[in-house]
């Protein structure tokens, strides 16, 4: 199987969140991973869950890690640009890159393959979710290349999420919003409790103190299960620093030592995602015996990549694109504050937005347009797109007059011709249309 044949099957399996929503049960993954030989339990693994910062917080972790020369795989989801993102394995050097074409090739014939067998036996009720596919194409790709651990991302909620088959050394619980309700409740504490799922008997929880709902239904579920828990607050700056340009730098007491944050990721919103990475190093490393030391951390925070999370492309002769995945109500405000943190202030900026028709919208479009001099109107390529009159009506609700734009790169190339050089270009609302534009914008 080639990789573009194996991504054209995987992308004809049902995804998650399309159409009325699918009754999961943790117990048909485990069944896949039983037939695939457990390539899960080959490696230790860390889990992490939440509604924002959970693949920042990962990919910060991984990179401490492999910069501490552990072979370290990191899952996470979705992908900006190619599927094999998703799957990525440290290099000797220490830094993160995507598994090659070929294994993934390999890795998920394994998967389908075993699948099938399962359904002819009727253990299967149906092939596995373009998410489980995934899931187990990476664990069986972790088990190939014998890594020494595993960050693991949770695709959405936790419970039943098919990451949650693993047997993690510490699960992370990062900042809980409203996002999913159609999957995993209405309520804060509907969310926070199949966020909690990842949690185990006698298990560690990494957590910073956020809603006080949330705080009540993590405490209530860690106490019944007698969950050590770790409060990563220890690991924020006393002293909030101003987000400007690109990157977060401070100084940080690690180990006793005393390091030099200088964090490529901006947004003030970083620093708690950097804690939880902090407090599970420190987990990793005072209760797992993992060899991490105070340079490792920070050489870790410096090395890590994380794309389109406020990440800036400079085009000659024009305005500066800054890349956001910022697609729900938390993410929005996050990026609404680090804006208004820009030292010196752009003089011009103008918003590309575009959303899923599943995401609070109108509660997005409240949040950011109005920051904006224009805002340029765009749909992306996915059945879950919000119709460019959906948008036009939010943009309307608010008294925005915005321009429109048939496609992603229209929608770029109107920004630019509208935003004055020294000005920036926002791109923020859906992970498809941060994908889009940075394919587009690392091209030009």
């Amino acid at each position: 199987m080639t990789y573009a044949s194996a991504v054209n099957r995987l992308f004809a399996l049902v995804p998650e969140l399309s159409g009325p929503p699918r009754k999961y049960r943790l117990e048909e993954m485990q069944r896949l991973c039983q037939q695939l030989g457990h390539p899960e339990r080959s490696f230790p693994s860390v889990l992490i869950a939440g509604t924002n910062g959970k693949g920042s917080t990962a990919a910060l972790l991984a990179s401490i890690l492999a910069t501490a020369g552990y072979r370290t795989g990191l899952y996470t989801s979705p992908h900006i640009e190619q599927v094999n993102e998703r799957i990525c394995i440290s290099s000797p050097s220490g830094l993160l890159e995507p598994i090659q074409n070929e294994l993934f090739a390999v890795a998920f014939d394994k998967v389908e393959t075993a699948a099938a067998a399962l359904q002819r036996e009727g253990a299967l009720p149906a092939p596995p979710s373009f998410f489980e596919a995934v899931t187990a194409t990476a664990f069986i790709a972790f088990a190939t290349a014998q890594i020494d651990i595993a960050i693991l991302e949770v695709g959405m909620g936790g419970r039943l999420d098919a990451t949650n088959v693993v047997d993690p050394l510490l699960s992370v619980i990062t900042d809980i919003s409203l996002d999913h309700m159609d999957y995993l409740g209405d309520t804060i504490d509907a969310i926070t409790r199949e966020k909690a799922g990842i949690l185990r008997p006698n298990g560690t929880l990494i957590t910073l103190p956020q809603h006080p709902a949330t705080n009540q239904v993590i405490g209530e579920v860690a106490a019944t299960l007698n969950v050590h828990g770790v409060n990563a607050a220890e690991y924020l700056p006393y002293l909030n620093p101003t987000d400007a340009g690109p990157r977060n730098r401070y100084p940080l007491t690690v180990f006793e030592q005393t390091i030099q944050v200088d964090l490529p990721l901006a947004g003030s919103h970083q620093q708690r995602n950097l804690a939880l990475a902090i407090a599970a190093a420190s987990e990793l490393r005072n209760r797992n015996d993992y060899n991490i030391s105070p340079s490792h951390v920070e050489q870790g925070i410096q090395n890590t990549r994380w794309p389109a999370r406020m990440e800036r492309i400079q085009i000659d002769g024009h305005a500066d694109i800054l890349i956001d995945v910022a697609h729900n109500p938390a993410g929005a405000w996050a990026l609404r504050s680090a804006l208004s943190h820009f030292d010196p202030t752009p003089p011009s900026m103008t918003l590309v937005f575009s959303c899923l028709r599943d995401k609070r919208l109108n509660e997005m479009a409240q949040i950011l347009f109005p920051v904006f001099d224009r805002v340029v109107l765009t749909t992306v390529d996915s059945p879950r797109a919000a119709t460019i009159e959906n948008l036009r009506e939010a943009a309307s609700a608010i008294h925005t007059s915005a321009l429109e734009a048939a496609n992603p790169e229209h929608a770029l190339n109107l920004a630019i011709q509208e935003t004055s050089p020294t000005g920036l270009v926002v791109v923020a609302g859906s992970i498809y249309l941060a994908g889009a534009i940075r394919r587009k914008a690392m091209s030009s």
